[in-house]
């Protein structure tokens, strides 16, 4: 399936600068296959070693010997000769070996003329912990996410459909007949979410969606809470992630809608429960949205640390989580959950277009869902809605406090504009971006 990261690793591909490639992501959102395939696409050589078997390598870095002679040895015990031009080397599964991580930085000062990508299960929560001194800006990075509503899309053969939603988003046009089959895969993504198995399951179910394989989305979620087990020594964090993870959905009800570790556990403190966060934030298993007081520009001068609201990664696991079932979702029947749903949905889609996760909190209640910093409109607020209901007092406060360029309203009805509000689709927030809206 298409990937949009794909051009961006033709960026890195063709950039001057060789610096070795750290590809980061939560588990199962299809960093290896798009890795593999951008390698065995776009280079004459290629060279694949996942540390999770290749043990050699693993023990090659814990010696003591110096780099110029492990780099040697390396090329041997791989059969490589990654010196060579058009060459790529893909270490998956570097987490493995604190050593190599740490190793990369002699990779691009000494031999600078080589690839190498580099990727691995929860490698955000090891990049945070490391023991070893890390590579500062010796290093490239790359985000994946979940496959945004763009690439299912794509996955689903519609081209042509994705082109009208572009085209109407940039002229402020409405789909007319078409926004109610764009409406329909919306509710089909919100379904499967954006898990490269889970979209595939779908697409293959062809028109019979109610025959969907829902079950791929409770193995992701199973594989999610073994990590949890296998990844960490105390039992006790285990615990208190495990407690995190599944105390989301009623965090986002709350009427505050932020995050209360009071909600995690009778009595819970910050202090206990901040590191188990952190691993899940970590591990992109969850994304944290953080409040600004003050909408200028730079925006992350003017977080307030203490407040701030937790989505889930992917808003298919979300439903699972939520035992929403297909019929549920597909007939639009979420009910009490509908709003929450919704709005972890634009975060993930903000999110996966490299959008800081920010809202706006003022007195009285009134609150604005995101706020982007864009480069040539200023700050934008904007609101997220359910329904095609979409009065909102917030958004005026806002509105009479900042008299921002234009605002954003992203709701179930068509394409518009007026009264200084674009009115978005909610198929169509991947088209929101920080340049020129």
């Amino acid at each position: 399936m298409k990937r949009k990261i794909y051009n961006d690793l033709l960026e890195w591909k063709n950039t001057k600068e060789f610096k070795p490639l750290i590809v980061l992501g939560v588990r199962q959102c299809g960093k290896t296959y798009i890795i593999d395939e951008f390698c065995k696409n776009e280079f004459k050589n290629y060279k694949r070693v996942n540390l999770l078997y290749d043990v050699d390598v693993v023990n090659l870095y814990a010696s003591s010997d110096s780099s110029e002679k492990k780099y040697n040895d390396l090329k041997v015990l791989l059969d490589f000769d990654f010196d060579k031009e058009d060459s790529v080397l893909f270490i998956d599964e570097i987490q493995e070996s604190e050593n190599l991580i740490s190793e990369l930085k002699f990779f691009n000062e000494m031999h600078s003329n080589v690839r190498i990508i580099c990727a691995g299960s929860l490698l955000g929560v090891k990049l945070a912990r490391l023991t070893k001194p890390f590579p500062v800006g010796k290093v490239s990075r790359l985000y994946m996410y979940p496959m945004d509503f763009e690439e299912f899309l794509i996955a689903n053969s519609q081209e042509l459909l994705l082109s009208k939603i572009k085209d109407c988003y940039s002229k402020n046009e409405p789909m007319g007949v078409l926004h109610n089959k764009a409406i329909d895969y919306y509710r089909r993504y919100l379904l499967s979410g954006g898990m490269p198995e889970s979209v595939k399951a779908l697409v293959d179910c062809g028109d019979d969606y109610y025959n969907y394989d829902i079950t791929k989305l409770n193995s992701i979620i199973e594989d999610y809470k073994n990590d949890m087990n296998n990844h960490i020594a105390n039992s006790v964090e285990t615990l208190k992630i495990r407690n995190i993870y599944n105390s989301l959905s009623s965090q986002l009800q709350n009427v505050s809608k932020k995050f209360q570790y009071s909600l995690v556990e009778t009595g819970a403190k910050s202090r206990e429960y901040s590191s188990p966060l952190n691993w899940l934030v970590e591990s992109s298993m969850v994304q944290m949205c953080r409040c600004v007081k003050i909408p200028e520009k730079p925006l992350l001068g003017f977080v307030d640390n203490d407040v701030f609201k937790v989505y889930y990664s992917d808003v298919g696991l979300f439903n699972r989580l939520v035992n929403n079932d297909i019929k549920t979702i597909l007939l639009d029947d979420m009910k009490v959950y509908k709003g929450i749903i919704t709005e972890n949905y634009v975060a993930n889609q903000l999110k996966s277009n490299g959008i800081d996760l920010l809202y706006w909190k003022g007195a009285r209640d009134s609150e604005v869902d995101f706020l982007i910093s864009t480069t040539d409109d200023g700050i934008i607020p904007i609101e997220v809605k359910a329904e095609e209901h979409t009065q909102s007092k917030s958004l005026k406060v806002y509105n009479d406090l900042y008299n921002p360029k234009y605002m954003i309203r992203i709701s179930l009805k068509d394409f518009g504009f007026a009264n200084n509000i674009k009115s978005v689709p909610l198929y169509a927030v991947f088209c929101i971006n920080t340049k020129t809206n």
